[in-house]
């Protein structure tokens, strides 16, 4: 009797300990079916698409290194009454600007020219074309203006 007491105090033990396995394994499986329930597998990008969006930022980086604070100031320190600017190109490669303006006269142009050459934000200021609105009874004078941005840092 005490041996089939002791097998059933044995088993006992035993249906227990098999019990609680079984549960250690269910919050295992849990735990680990939650780890990879979010994981999918990446698919590789292609190196065209990344060099496209490299291309992106860096074209998106160069337009907001531009000195646009400084750039709009020079124009407007070297502006007259006789010179109307009507295009502002800023090169993000180059750092630099094409203007295009319209004076009233060949001596406005020049002065003008020469102010903006004086800005601290501009250097390499040069005339790169003009010409006479001939059909315009005032007759003024059209022309495009090429700069550098100072590197002021």
């Amino acid at each position: 009797m005490s041996v089939l007491i002791l097998a059933l105090v044995v088993s006992g033990d035993m249906v227990l300990r098999y019990r609680n396995a079984l549960h250690e394994l269910a919050a295992v499986d849990a735990a680990q079916g939650m780890l990879n329930a979010d994981r999918r597998p990446q698919r590789a990008v292609p190196k065209e698409r990344l060099d496209a969006e490299a291309k992106i930022i860096d074209a998106a980086v160069r337009q907001l290194s531009i000195p646009w604070a400084q750039m709009i100031e020079a124009v407007e320190a070297a502006s007259t009454g006789d010179v109307t600017v009507l295009q502002l190109q800023p090169e993000t490669q180059q750092r630099s600007l094409r203007l295009t303006a319209e004076a009233k006269s060949r001596e406005a142009m020049l002065r003008y020219v020469r102010r903006l050459g004086e800005t601290r934000a501009l250097s390499g200021v040069h005339l790169v074309s003009h010409h006479v609105q001939t059909e315009n009874p005032s007759r003024p004078i059209q022309f495009g203006v090429q700069a550098a941005f100072r590197n002021n840092r």
